[in-house]
């Protein structure tokens, strides 16, 4: 954008025209998306915004707020970072194959991939392994090019075939061959190993005195291993370490990887996978665990919802998928930011290109 642009706000007529074909792209892509959920029989679900807990992930940060009552009593709640717990709910109240188009909000997170409100796209099977889902995911970002009749993804000079055969390459392998690291030898009875951790990544990048093991797998992956995905086609990264697990069970094949998965392109991470965790006991381990550091690193914490763990015990076994459809749309528009293609961006910060 120039400067006149980058001076004028975002509802500009001048700006609108800019990105009128952006924003047309993102109303084909939901419609073929819709389009192939229904032929697969799923159902489109609304869950609500305000939540008891916004999640449980250590480094996700939620806006929250208060419900009044007519007494004047009130009672905190938080805007969702996912509406993964209502989805398991109703998972749990006998809905097998769902999707939503979630608006979901996130603090401290804004730049050319992130927006503080955003659509996720989540979908859900219940009684299918995650092999399943990945391949809806592989899918999906097809039809999103093919509503687009767009040939390539690009994106800061790097390009992918959506349309290609996606490289699958696990989390451990990635690691050996783009960091030179055994990632596998740093997780010893399912915890990961801080001092062997510290030890593989050397020099490769910067590691403080109170880094944690997952601080430091972060800081490897997006230094070293993100920037090599995504490159030429789609790459489809599986079998996360188990301290990063999050909601994924553990792999029957491996106990010390998770059935957790992503996918890349352009090396943009465009969705994040699970095998559903449906053990409630160490489900709650692992939110403690982490709200236990979310108050040591940010002094903050938040509620564990009770009635997601309750509905998790009577949850069937069950994969889904959070997928960045405003990223989605961004690659298969030909955007440059996500900015371009959602109507009515933040105005507050609106623009910012980091």
């Amino acid at each position: 954008m120039g400067a006149d642009d980058k001076a004028s706000p975002w509802w500009s007529a001048s700006r609108q025209g800019d990105i009128k074909p952006f924003l047309t792209a993102r109303g084909a892509i939901a419609r073929a998306i819709r389009a192939w959920f229904d032929e697969q029989g799923f159902v489109e679900v609304e869950t609500a915004i305000l939540q008891v807990s916004p999640g449980n992930e250590i480094h996700l940060h939620a806006p929250r707020t208060e419900l009044v009552a007519a007494d004047g009593s009130r009672t905190p709640r938080f805007l969702r970072t996912s509406p993964e717990f209502a989805c398991k709910k109703l998972l749990a109240a006998g809905e097998r194959k769902i999707f939503e188009f979630a608006r979901v909000f996130r603090d401290r997170e804004r730049g050319r991939l992130h927006l503080p409100e955003f659509t996720m796209l989540e979908w859900y099977r219940a009684e299918a392994g995650y092999d399943a889902v990945m391949a809806d995911a592989v899918v999906l970002i097809a039809h999103a090019a093919q509503a687009t009749a767009i040939g390539q993804f690009s994106f800061r000079g790097k390009v992918a075939d959506p349309f290609a055969e996606p490289e699958l390459l696990t989390v451990g392998a990635a690691f050996e061959r783009f960091a030179g690291i055994d990632l596998l030898a740093t997780i010893k009875n399912g915890e990961g190993d801080r001092a062997a951790m510290a030890s593989a990544a050397g020099t490769r990048v910067r590691v403080a005195e109170d880094d944690t093991w997952s601080d430091i797998f972060s800081k490897l992956l997006v230094e070293h291993i993100e920037p090599n995905l995504g490159q030429g086609r789609l790459t489809l990264l599986f079998e996360y370490p188990l301290p990063e697990a999050a909601l994924a069970r553990v792999s029957p094949s491996d106990p010390r990887v998770a059935e957790r998965f992503e996918i890349y392109a352009c090396g943009v991470e465009l969705a994040n996978g699970f095998g559903e965790l449906t053990d409630t006991r160490e489900q709650r381990r692992r939110f403690e665990a982490a709200m236990n550091e979310k108050q040591r690193r940010y002094g903050e914490r938040y509620p564990i919802d009770e009635d997601f763990l309750a509905a998790l015990a009577g949850m069937p076994e069950a994969s889904g998928v959070a997928l960045g459809f405003d990223r989605l749309v961004m690659l298969a528009s030909g955007a440059t930011a996500v900015d371009q293609v959602v109507w009515t961006p933040p105005d507050q910060v609106r623009d910012e290109q980091h």
